[in-house]
């Protein structure tokens, strides 16, 4: 091979250049429901479109999944309404879904050139989750009613959480909550085991954690409303879908068909059952015909 072209083969890769590279490179987060939501994007457009497909998961949060994104190292990932608008965007927080998604979809477009697709069809909103047992015990259902047994609660969150401007701070200044001592930061995967081994005893979690019913935990209801909606949403280059209409209308076909409870299904199955996440979408796009 010519040296020079060598060179230059390696260097536009460390750079993230793509504009000869064929197919689809699908992102994820390092999250269950982050990998199974890749997964379902990589199989369903692998099934409706001729483009092979390369999986890039467990990209660590937001802020690497965003940047690959625009570097071009990938072209889609599934986020968050709520996380594009607080943690990215820098908007302040909203409860009104549609008002979010018109913003994000705007926001996106217009400073960074992505296109925001319509929703998967479930919000996966923080959790604040207990072990069932203790929450029966101190009569808790609320976060308002845990503020007078914060002081004896021990907190577990994932890295984002201490940092997102819909997080921790405003959390406990919304709540006026005061715990036992500093949150325990944890990589995401963690914070179910460490609430069941009673090494934390309220965790920052998601509406859509398989897991929670599974271990008999419990969501202490947000009733002041502090969480904005965290819409499931495909993000995707533009370029790519200039180049690739076919892509577009594949997913606009999905937009809408994932429930709630279908998610928290495949979610548990992965971490509950440990079953394999690529046999698990398998299963649920033949349930739904896909």
């Amino acid at each position: 091979m010519d040296r020079r072209k060598f060179i230059c083969g390696v260097a536009c890769l460390l750079a993230g250049c793509i504009s000869k590279r064929p197919g689809l490179s699908i992102g994820s987060k390092n999250f269950t429901e982050q990998l199974v939501l890749g997964e379902l994007l990589a199989q369903y457009l692998g099934s409706h479109t001729t483009l092979p497909v390369d999986k890039r998961f467990y990209l660590a949060g937001t802020y690497i999944c965003h940047q690959a994104l625009l570097a071009g190292r990938i072209d889609m990932y599934v986020e968050y309404t709520g996380t594009a608008l607080v943690a990215v965007l820098k908007e302040p927080p909203s409860s009104d879904h549609q008002a979010v998604f018109n913003s994000v979809k705007s926001l996106y477009a217009r400073r960074f050139g992505l296109q925001v697709l319509p929703s998967l069809g479930f919000d996966n909103t923080f959790a604040m989750v207990m072990r069932g047992a203790d929450a029966r015990r101190m009569q808790l259902k609320t976060l308002s009613d845990a503020a007078s047994v914060a002081p004896q609660l021990r907190l577990g969150v994932g890295y984002e959480f201490m940092e997102r401007a819909d997080g921790y701070k405003g959390l406990v200044s919304t709540y006026g909550l005061k715990f036992r001592e500093a949150p325990r930061v944890m990589d995401l995967g963690l914070l179910y085991r460490a609430l069941q081994n009673n090494q934390v005893d309220l965790v920052a979690g998601s509406n859509t954690d398989g897991l929670i019913a599974a271990l008999d935990l419990v969501v202490l209801a947000d009733d002041r409303r502090y969480f904005p909606p965290y819409d499931a949403v495909p993000v995707v280059r533009q370029e790519m879908l200039e180049k690739h209409p076919e892509v577009a209308a594949a997913l606009d076909q999905l937009g809408g068909q994932i429930s709630a409870e279908d998610m928290r299904r495949m979610n548990y199955a992965v971490d509950g059952e440990k079953q394999d996440a690529a046999a698990v979408v398998k299963a649920f796009l033949a349930h739904k015909g896909f």
